[in-house]
């Protein structure tokens, strides 16, 4: 049963439409007053819209003469800082999720969330007893205890240390494994959406830059606002040009690079985007060697260890306002001497350089 959006308003401003794939976790990216979290409280019933249509398969949460109420709609919510009761203990704030239960099949149930949730032993501790990381496990055995088919998690790893958060990534996604229910996770940590999701939406403004798995996502973005967003720092100018082979150049100041024809008319300039992590380093005693595609001559400007890997900024030969980024691992950076001043030779595969279509398109 696909989750079907279709959402309009005004203030906070939305013009989303998008269907989220049943039975996967997914991500609604996007900077802070983007609009995730009104989708999401639109979705739960928590808001009314001057227009909506919202339909899990053919059940028909919202339209034009519809608005099923929160308590009528299958959804479990875990909202930012957990919404947990202060003067109930842990057992009691999941049940006051199963109101539409009979009292005697209350305590049952919840326990059985509690026990998916991995709290069991804290059903009597209050909130002010329980770390952050158990507060969230609560919140999250409250919001699966009725069952839902859709589960809406707003941030709700925003509030806890790093190390808790990893923790909670695994519960999560062996929770999913178990129950197997549509997740929507609000989030604005690209990193995060990395590590859960299957599906990503990039939302800006209220609106839907682009979706899909999420591995095509993250490294084939639509657009420049998508690119941005993402945070990919390499995107440049170019010039198309289409041969009579039916191949394609891409120009880039003195350099021409092979490249997939991009759906652009011949002599059309467009804007390209190349990740951090696809852009090679050939070995600077055969920088020209016959099977590298799109070698382009380069010195390094500045070379920022991290760990295990260094972000390396060059500027490109001909283009002297260029700069690029890639990132190596520190053995190529140790191996190959690459250090502020020197020249290197990149290689910019052609299956990775991506064409970028206008903002807005």
């Amino acid at each position: 049963m696909t989750l079907a959006l279709d959402l309009r308003h005004g203030a906070p401003r939305l013009d989303f439409h998008a269907e989220l794939p049943t039975g996967r976790i997914t991500a609604l990216l996007g900077p802070s007053g983007s609009g995730k979290t009104s989708i999401l409280r639109a979705i739960a019933g928590l808001i009314r819209l001057e227009g909506a249509d919202i339909r899990l398969g053919t059940d028909v949460w919202n339209d034009d003469r519809t608005h099923r109420p929160t308590r009528e709609r299958s959804i479990g919510l875990v909202p930012q800082q957990y919404g947990l009761f202060p003067h109930m203990s842990a057992l009691r704030n999941v049940e006051t999720a199963l109101g539409n239960l009979p009292p005697a099949q209350r305590s049952e149930r919840a326990h059985a969330a509690i026990e998916l949730a991995h709290v069991a032993g804290l059903e009597a501790r209050y909130p002010h007893e329980l770390s952050g990381g158990q507060k969230q496990r609560v919140a999250l055995a409250r919001a699966i205890a009725r069952q839902p088919a859709v589960l809406l998690l707003d941030e709700p790893f925003s509030a806890v240390d790093r190390s808790t958060r990893k923790r909670l990534y695994v519960e999560l996604r062996r929770l999913h494994g178990q129950l197997q229910n549509t997740i929507v996770l609000v989030t604005h940590d690209l990193d995060e959406a990395a590590q859960l999701a299957h599906h990503l939406c990039l939302i800006r403004h209220g609106r839907l830059l682009q979706s899909g798995p999420t591995g095509d996502v993250l490294t084939r973005p639509r657009s420049e606002e998508s690119a941005r967003l993402l945070d990919i720092p390499n995107v440049f100018d170019g010039r198309v040009e289409r041969l009579s082979d039916g191949n394609c150049l891409l120009h880039w100041g003195p350099h021409a690079l092979r490249v997939p024809c991009p759906d652009a008319p011949d002599g059309a300039r467009i804007r390209w985007a190349v990740l951090p992590s696809n852009v090679l380093l050939a070995r600077p005693d055969k920088p020209w060697e016959s099977h590298l595609e799109n070698p382009v001559p380069a010195q390094v400007l500045e070379v920022i260890e991290l760990g295990g890997e260094a972000v390396v900024r060059v500027k490109v030969f001909g283009l002297d306002d260029c700069m690029l980024q890639l990132r190596l691992p520190m053995r190529a950076i140790r191996r190959y001497h690459v250090a502020p001043g020197h020249a290197i030779t990149i290689c910019l595969r052609s299956a990775d350089i991506v064409p970028l279509l206008d903002s807005g398109d």
